[in-house]
């Protein structure tokens, strides 16, 4: 007889007891046990440790399989009285240790099958019973994780209409569903947000007497928010340091002169001469090109699709022309900074608001959210839980679908924020998406090639560009190195289930295009690097670039407008501070936006930063290494990163690695 020490793992996490009654049953390659049940007088409750003894009457061979059933107890039948395990490990009895992870969630008269923690690739799995278990995990994960069309020309998303409608594995615990639903009310307390009116704002000033609680940076921002100085800078470092480009040749849409700049440049040179040496920028907002504006609180609300033009110089980035349409001409004049105060000030807005729709929309939802999404999903369906892959990406993941299924409850919905709060509703926000999604390219979502692609490689102060480079290349090297471990270029080439991987994530994402570069296949290490680097890049470091900010950078309504409430000007010398003041969001609208970005912005409770990874999924020595080096290599950073921006009047924070997050949870 055979004797197996075993060790339960429940998480800690609310709600993650039981007291069902346990069984386990050790499958072996030459037999399996009897199920024997895990007797323990107290239950399983959260964050405990158990010890049991499995006695087998004959020799099972070597371990490959765990497998758990949860039956009710007599006393409950009726409660279905779900369990988290974390882990499991196993003592054989020639004295080996097993780790057999599981992190999920286990219901009544349910069977949960864990292998063991060595990742393995299809073709290295030679046992049958492992191989069947691998084909089992994945067609139970079809089954379970299932597309949705959230709009036709978007990335597809989950099908579930409520988180409690997710599979049980990528269910948040009770404590995250509940901080989410609450925190609304809380920002609301906080704020002092309360009673608003439909009444437009009397002053800006009054805008002062509904906060009590202001970050160093929201200070800033409310002292500085008129100065053309930082209207520039926010290109860069600001909420959207995305949409900024390098200007060589001037659109004929925008029929900027010499002598309409020439007083913002250096003596005696023009526009050509600047853009030859590299100094001037373009923000072109043409997806916002003839979108109907909503209306809130039945009141009609304005959009438009300004060009802003930008000249770097002395560590500065000015604006030096704004036009506030894609449409050259009488009624749509080329604003500049030597225009009235009042007028150059409304074209500023204008351009802010644009922000708001690109930023939201495009740079923070499409490409971080939705993205994460197809991302998650399509590793879910196509990697087993042994592929070493899914181990990688898995923390990468965490409570993506479940704060995308909220946010399109209660943000994007026919009745969500988007619908009642700003000018570009729900009619002209699916538009934009779309605008967006058609023209999404791969190399836009690797940083180095997109830095390049917009010709931003030597602009100074460009912290999203340094911080953020810095960070692609140590997520880079980690990849490469975890990649390279397990994989030679044939490998990657004869592994179905990375590429179906994906080619799941193309068609899904609507990415199935020539045009839009993406790979269709992979046939090197490098390649899959590069690609499951973007991915990391881009649920982590990118999303925290344009998310953590918001409340910083948004919450001044001044600086981040959600709608505007007059159309843009159609001539110049017509605008007052009155005429600013009507066009600025109501009281209403004003204190909606700013509980929203506030909540956007607030980190969770339980929130894991870049590189820390508390689930035991491997058991393997050299990705342990790895992620070792890994963390060590974001300290580094983090002390380079202190260290300029001590130096700095207003730091640049977001993509420190103690603020990034390892995925998309907020």
């Amino acid at each position: 007889m055979s004797k197996y020490k075993i060790q339960v793992f429940t998480g800690d996490i609310l709600g993650a007891g039981t007291s069902n009654k346990i069984y386990i049953k050790l499958i072996g390659t030459l037999s399996s046990s009897e199920p024997q049940q895990l007797k323990t007088l107290t239950g399983f409750w959260a964050g405990s440790v158990q010890n049991f003894t499995v006695e087998c009457k004959t020799n099972i061979g070597k371990l490959l399989l765990v497998e758990l059933e949860a039956k009710s107890p007599s006393f409950m039948t009726f409660v279905d009285d779900d369990w988290f395990c974390s882990k499991i490990t196993v003592t054989t009895p020639e004295g080996a240790c097993m780790l057999f992870p599981s992190h999920s969630w286990m219901s009544c008269d349910k069977k949960l099958i864990l292998r063991d923690s060595v990742a393995m690739l299809k073709t290295q799995d030679k046992a049958p019973e492992l191989l069947a278990h691998r084909q089992e995990n994945l067609k139970r994960r079809c089954q379970d994780f299932k597309w949705s069309i959230l709009s036709p020309g978007l990335p597809h998303v989950i099908l579930a209409e409520s988180p409690n409608e997710l599979p049980p594995e990528v269910r948040f615990s009770f404590t995250k569903e509940k901080e989410f639903l609450f925190t609304k009310g809380a920002a609301f307390m906080k704020l002092k947000l309360e009673f608003p009116s439909d009444d437009t704002w009397s002053s800006i000033e009054e805008l002062n007497g509904i906060l009590s609680y202001k970050t160093k940076t929201f200070e800033y921002v409310q002292k500085n928010w008129r100065k053309d100085e930082f209207f520039g800078y926010q290109f860069l470092n600001g909420l959207n340091p995305m949409i900024i480009k390098r200007c060589s040749k001037l659109p004929e849409k925008f029929p900027v002169t010499n002598e309409m700049v020439r007083g913002f440049l250096p003596v005696s040179s023009t526009l050509e001469s600047e853009m030859a040496k590299g100094n001037i920028f373009i923000c072109d907002y043409e997806r916002l090109r003839g979108l109907e504006g909503n209306k809130v609180n039945n009141k009609k609300q304005y959009l438009a699709a300004p060009i802003c033009l930008l000249f770097s110089t002395q560590g500065k980035l000015m604006p030096i022309a704004i036009q506030l349409s894609q449409e050259p001409g009488a009624g749509s004049p080329i604003f500049l900074p030597s225009d009235s105060e009042n007028d150059w000030s409304l074209a500023k807005i204008f351009v802010r608001n644009a922000e708001f729709s690109e930023h939201e929309l495009n740079f923070h939802l499409l490409r971080t959210h939705l993205l994460g999404e197809v991302f998650t999903v399509a590793m879910i369906r196509n990697l087993p839980s042994c592929h070493p892959l899914y181990k990688l990406l898995m923390p990468h993941t965490r409570y993506t679908l479940q704060i995308n299924v909220m946010a399109r409850n209660r943000l994007i919905s026919v009745d969500g924020y988007f619908a009642k709060f700003t000018a570009i509703g729900n009619e002209s926000m699916t538009v934009l998406l779309k605008r967006a999604a058609s023209s999404l390219t791969y190399s836009s979502l690797c940083l180095p090639d997109d830095i390049k692609e917009r010709g931003l490689e030597k602009i100074p102060n460009y912290y999203y560009r340094d911080d953020g480079l810095e960070l692609w290349n140590i997520i880079y090297k980690f990849v490469l190195g975890f990649v390279s471990h397990y994989y030679s270029d044939q490998d990657v080439q004869e592994d179905k289930e990375l590429q179906a991987w994906l080619t799941e994530m193309r068609e899904n994402a609507l990415l199935d295009n020539s045009e839009a570069g993406f790979p269709e296949s992979f046939y090197t290490v490098k390649e899959l690097a590069k690609f499951v680097a973007m991915v990391i890049f881009s649920v982590s470091a990118q999303h925290a670039a344009v998310n953590n900010g918001q409340f910083d950078f948004g919450g001044w309504m001044p600086n981040f407008p959600s709608s505007l409430q007059c159309p843009p000007p159609s001539r110049k010398g017509s605008t007052t501070k009155d005429s600013i003041l009507a066009t600025l969001p109501d009281i209403r609208t004003t204190v909606h936006t700013m509980a929203v970005v506030y909540l956007l912005s607030q980190g969770s409770s339980d929130r894991y930063p870049l590189g820390h990874y508390p689930e035991e999924l491997f058991g393997e020595e050299m990705p342990l290494k790895l992620i070792t080096q890994f963390k060590n290599d974001l300290q580094d950073l983090e002390k380079k990163i202190d260290a300029r921006n001590k130096k700095l009047d207003l730091p640049y924070t977001y993509m420190n690695p103690r603020n990034v997050d390892n995925s998309v949870a907020i």
